[in-house]
């Protein structure tokens, strides 16, 4: 197990054990936020919302060595780390397959623009090799206590060491000033697909 203390909060490598504390975190952030509304039938939204955490969040970060946890998982962040990054591993067949298979379903009758907003970030994105910030959320009780800072320190200082930027796309000005303290900077707004959700990418040129 690795773990990597930042002054006073303790944040460490996701593992198997934590998948479903990852999805518990993860919706109950997101559950009422507009990104949720906007991307998943009002129908069983927070099973869904778990669901998808589950697989895009939880599975993916922990099969590749891309997911960060605090110790009580109630603050979480996951990578897409360029391929054959340090540290990190290629994404399993069997979860890039239930990805693929179950995201239709995931967002039912919302797939059709959530696939068109997906591939218009992609086509937005740095061109070059980057690591992709894909899910970011701290519990409201656990808040200001400087996680979200202490669990993007190790993926930060993976761009740094390597000379790669690390980009994301948000859904909120309150994640964008976050962000920015950081070093991310607003490179363009990306709409989505049917212009109802507005969403910025975000890039961090590799810092030192």
């Amino acid at each position: 197990m690795i773990s990597v203390h930042l002054g006073t909060p303790s944040v460490r490598l996701a593992e198997q054990r934590d998948v479903p504390r990852i999805a518990a975190t993860l919706t109950l952030v997101q559950a009422t936020s507009r990104w949720a509304r906007w991307a998943l039938p009002d129908d069983g939204r927070v099973q869904r919302l778990t669901r998808l955490h589950e697989l895009d969040a939880a599975h993916r970060a922990v099969s590749t060595g891309t997911g960060w946890v605090t110790e009580d998982v109630s603050a979480v962040a996951t990578w897409e780390a360029p391929d054959g990054a340090p540290g990190t591993r290629p994404l399993p067949d069997d979860v890039r397959e239930a990805l693929a298979r179950e995201l239709p379903h995931i967002t039912g009758s919302h797939w059709s623009r959530v696939r068109e907003t997906h591939a218009l970030v992609d086509a937005a994105r740095p061109a070059g090799p980057h690591w992709w910030l894909a899910h970011l959320g701290t519990r409201p009780s656990s808040r200001r206590r400087g996680y979200g800072t202490a669990l993007l320190a190790p993926g930060l200082a993976s761009c740094d060491t390597t000379g790669l930027p690390a980009a994301t796309v948000v859904s909120t000005w309150a994640a964008v000033r976050f962000l920015r303290r950081l070093g991310f900077e607003v490179d363009r707004e990306v709409p989505s697909a049917d212009g109802a959700l507005q969403q910025w990418l975000l890039v961090r040129p590799p810092q030192g």
